[in-house]
Parts: C-alpha cells; structure tokens; sequence
C-alpha cells in the first residue's frame, strides 16, 4: 500500500511559515534548480565583476553598429557561470540561446543539422567545446568565419563541393581545457574570457540571493558557513542551500542559521574549508600510500578509484588553489599543508622542499 504523505509535509512546512509549493520544489532534480535560481541580467549576476563590464561595452557596441557580437569562449573549472553568462548575453541581446554539449555532437550530421535551424542573431552554446571531434569542429570554420557550410554531394571522380549560406549568429563555447582547444578553433573566436574561482564574500551574496527565491530566511553567518564550504564555486554553493534548506525544514524551524548549516554540511562530511570525503580519501592516499608523492594521475586515478578527468577537472582545481597539491614533473605531490589540515605528522624526507 501506497501512502501519500504529501499533505502532511504540506502541513508541516504551513506551520514552520514556509511556502509548500517552494519546499517540495526543493525535491526537484538539480538541472531544474539551477534553471530556476539562474539570474537572468548582468545585474544579478554576483561576481566576474571585469568580465561583466567588458561584456557589456562588447554588447552594447554590437548594438550601436547594429550587428552581432563576436563569437566568444569562456574557459574555466566547472560551476563558476560559463552557461548562466551565455543565457545572459542571449537575453542581453534580446535573442534566443540553443544549448548542446560537445560529446552529444557525434555525427557531422548533428552539427549541421544544428547550424541550418540556427535564426538570425541567435546564440550557440556549446558546453566542453573542447571534446569536438575533428569533423565536426572542421565544419564549424566556415560557420564561424564566413556563416556558411561546406557540403560534398555525390562519390569518386562525380563530388563536388557546395557552400550554403546559413543565417548569421553568435557562437559561445565554454570549456574548462582551453589548452585543449586546436589553434584554428580558439583563433576564431573574438572574444576570450577566463573565469575565476569566487570570494567568500561574492558566495556568501549567491548563498543569500537563492535562499530568498527559494523563500527561505537565512541569517548572515549562516550564509557565511556555506560559503566558506563551497570551493570557491557558485554551484556547489546552490547545492549547499538545498542541502541546508532541507536540514532547516526537518531539524529546525525553516531558517539556515550557523548551527543548521554546520549540522548539515558536518553530516554531509564536508568540513570547515569544504574538502569532502573523496577529496581527503585522496590526500591520504598520496601520503599513505605514495609518501605524499610524486605520483602519477594515472597511478592515482587507478588508487582511488576514480576517473582520471574527475581528478583532474573536479578535484585537483580546489584542492591545488588551497595550496594541498602540486603538481611537478615528475607527478602530484602533497604539501605541508595537507598534512596539517589532515592532522598527519610528516616525516621531513616525505616534505621535499616543503
């Protein structure tokens, strides 16, 4: 038997002072989240501050010369903004954005089937730019450059080469390897951005602008807990208020204070400066395992358990900004502060330098 508890949950959630409707959407999956608490305008977008002003003067310009902006890519870890910025800029521009992802391109097909429904002024955003195949990435040249397709009709000594005209629009990538990027690619786009990890500060402005569209209260330390536990990345700080939120509807009376966030990321395993599980599983075991390196990512991966991209694009980014990892010729080593952070006395022979 099925037993439908919703209206209890309603009820609860009614004498907590809390909107239902907006805490059972705290239930929701992540993708319609993030959709819902993505600002729309430069002006509620906390953070990037240069790379907003520049943006603007780029769409404004476009505006005043009555054309369309520059093709452009964002690089950076994951989490910072890259596809929130490009909805922007669309909006902006008072156009519409089609999204896709790089891998989801298979087939030449697929990009050009995509490039023939593009409108006039629309925006393309294509995710980890970088993992284009060649095909496809060789189709895009003329696109970008001239707005127009090469096609190839007919076999052997009968093919000839067609070049359809397609309407003119603005292409953004976004990638967290620019270096992997081919030179001809990169070079085509005219505006080139790097996104940088966020202040406590910026995330403790995010942490309070989602609590208030998800209509709950959240005190100032509070805010300040999850952001300092967010990696320096809005994403995992959105994801963090979620987590908290649904502590503060079951364990206290609807509003994130210091003692609900802490309870909540604490049950979580995250600690004080963000690191969880699989990151100190790492760091351990680089130390108890490889003397606290060198050691090599494929030796690491192998270790752990993991993906070599998850280390590399998820857990190395953090862990080398907060100075816990190097990397060095001969492989990843643990630092100095590593081992204080883990509270792991470290024998001088396993420091090197440090």
């Amino acid at each position: 038997m099925i037993i439908d508890d919703s209206n209890k949950k309603n009820n609860k959630a009614l004498k907590k002072g809390l909107n239902p409707d907006l805490s059972a959407s705290l239930n929701n999956n992540d993708d319609n989240y993030e959709k819902n608490i993505r600002p729309l305008n430069f002006d509620d977008y906390i953070g990037q501050n240069s790379i907003k002003e520049t943006l603007k003067i780029s769409i404004e310009a476009a505006k005043k010369r009555n054309t369309f902006l520059d093709h452009l890519l964002f690089y950076g870890p994951p989490g910072l903004g890259k596809t929130t910025l490009a909805s922007i800029i669309a909006n902006e521009m008072k156009t519409s954005i089609k999204i896709t992802s790089a891998p989801s391109i298979e087939r030449p097909r697929d990009i050009i089937g995509i490039l023939m429904q593009m409108k006039e002024g629309e925006v393309l955003f294509i995710d980890e730019i970088h993992r284009l195949n060649k095909v496809a990435e060789e189709i895009l040249y003329p696109a970008m450059e001239d707005f127009s397709i090469d096609l190839t009709t007919g076999k052997s000594q009968s093919v000839k080469t067609m070049r359809i005209p397609i309407p003119k629009f603005t292409l953004i990538g976004a990638t967290t390897k620019a270096g992997a990027l081919s030179g001809p690619l990169r070079d085509r786009f005219g505006i080139i951005h790097r996104l940088e990890f966020y202040t406590t500060e910026e995330l403790s402005r995010i942490v309070k602008r989602t609590a208030k569209i998800l209509n709950f209260d959240i005190d100032k330390e509070g805010a300040m807990v999850i952001a300092s536990r967010s990696r320096f990345t809005p994403r995992i700080a959105n994801r963090l208020v979620k987590r908290s939120a649904d502590w503060a509807i079951v364990k206290g009376d609807g509003k994130i204070t210091k003692e609900i966030a802490q309870d909540a990321l604490n049950a979580l395993d995250i600690d004080e400066i963000g690191l969880d599980v699989t990151d100190r599983a790492l760091l351990k075991l680089m130390i108890n395992s490889f003397d606290g390196g060198p050691v090599g990512i494929e030796t690491l991966a192998v270790a752990l358990g993991e993906d070599i991209r998850t280390i590399e694009d998820v857990l190395e980014p953090y862990l080398i900004q907060k100075g816990f990892i190097l990397r060095t010729p001969r492989g990843r080593k643990v630092t100095a502060l590593a081992y204080e952070h883990l509270g792991i006395k470290a024998e001088t022979s396993q420091l090197g330098l440090f």
